[in-house]
């Protein structure tokens, strides 16, 4: 495993880090507990330290299974990313910027994008609370929140790394005009954004700016929620719930069943899999600190980690160029 520092910060990463949105269960079908808890300590056995998790995964499931894998580790060689700024519980009153409906059990719960200081403040005492610790490594707005001024978000991050809450304070899903607004309080630590093969447009403007500010990027999303693995060109099946149904609909089947397939030699001769071989080009790319990689059970956790074994020669990544660009 690769460890990378984060930004300005003093934090290291691991640059597989283990991404826990599908153990919350929520809009992916639902997961079994002990499959959530292995998969935890598969990754921290295989050298993935760092655990990206918000509040929404599973409204505060998520968090809480970090928070019970953790029990009896070593809390200082692990570093915890978590979010704020999605409200579904109502405690807004209305405040914030509508974003959409999710669904508990049935029913329908709307959320919002509410970054408020009074609200993140409410929420890193519950996330704290249900991870179990006294501090958070990395606190990310989640989701950008256009009634809320960022210079209000900043100051109230700023406030809580005085406060020894948390270590470093970054965003996700910012555009480049946003952390530029945001430079003007504090400068994030970090950007969290989608970036997989078949969703590059950080390339064009993002990658430049935080390589020039040093603010770290987590890609999310790097193997487009599964579909880079190949797996679901080869019989497996989404249970009816699972929000990718809908999701895998914005990409052309043809075109990634041909980059796939044009992959695979590659990742044969490296003794992998085609998600590991998308995940080690991922951690390879220019700006790119960590890549985010989700795992429902140990097996998909210590494959993910096992990403890092190996390296991509500048010829091997000069292919793999040339088949994006036919996409």
């Amino acid at each position: 495993m690769e460890y990378r520092k984060l930004g300005n910060t003093d934090l290291a990463l691991s640059a597989i880090t283990y991404g826990a949105f599908a153990i919350g269960g929520n809009m992916w079908g639902g997961n079994e507990r002990k499959d959530s808890i292995a998969a935890v300590h598969a990754s921290l056995d295989h050298g993935v330290t760092s655990l990206d998790t918000a509040p929404f995964y599973g409204f505060g499931l998520s968090e809480k299974i970090i928070g019970e894998a953790l029990q009896g580790k070593d809390r200082t060689k692990v570093q915890i990313l978590t979010k704020f700024g999605l409200v579904w519980d109502g405690s807004n009153n209305g405040k914030g910027e509508y974003f959409f409906d999710a669904e508990d059990n049935g029913k329908s719960l709307p959320v919002y994008k509410y970054a408020s200081k009074e609200n993140l403040i409410k929420e890193v005492e519950e996330s704290l609370q249900r991870l179990r610790t006294d501090y958070i490594d990395l606190l990310q707005l989640h989701w950008p929140d256009t009634t809320t001024p960022i210079d209000e978000t900043m100051l109230a991050l700023q406030q809580l790394l005085q406060q020894g809450k948390i270590r470093a304070a970054g965003v996700s899903n910012y555009s480049v005009e946003q952390l530029q607004d945001a430079g003007k309080t504090i400068t994030p630590a970090s950007n969290q954004v989608p970036y997989s093969m078949l969703n590059r447009s950080i390339e064009k403007e993002m990658v430049h700016y935080v390589r020039e500010k040093k603010i770290g990027i987590i890609a999310y999303s790097p193997l487009e929620r599964g579909l880079l693995s190949g797996k679901y060109f080869s019989g497996a099946k989404l249970k009816d719930d699972d929000h990718r149904n809908g999701y895998f609909g914005q990409f052309d089947p043809e075109a990634v069943k041909t980059l796939l397939t044009a992959l695979a030699p590659l990742a044969e001769d490296k003794g992998a899999s085609l998600a590991r071989l998308v995940l080690r080009w991922t951690t390879q790319q220019p700006g790119i600190t960590v890549a985010l990689a989700g795992a429902r059970n140990a097996e998909q956790a210590a494959s993910n980690a096992k990403s890092m074994d190996f390296t991509l020669t500048q010829q091997e990544l000069d292919f793999i160029q040339a088949q994006l660009q036919q996409l």
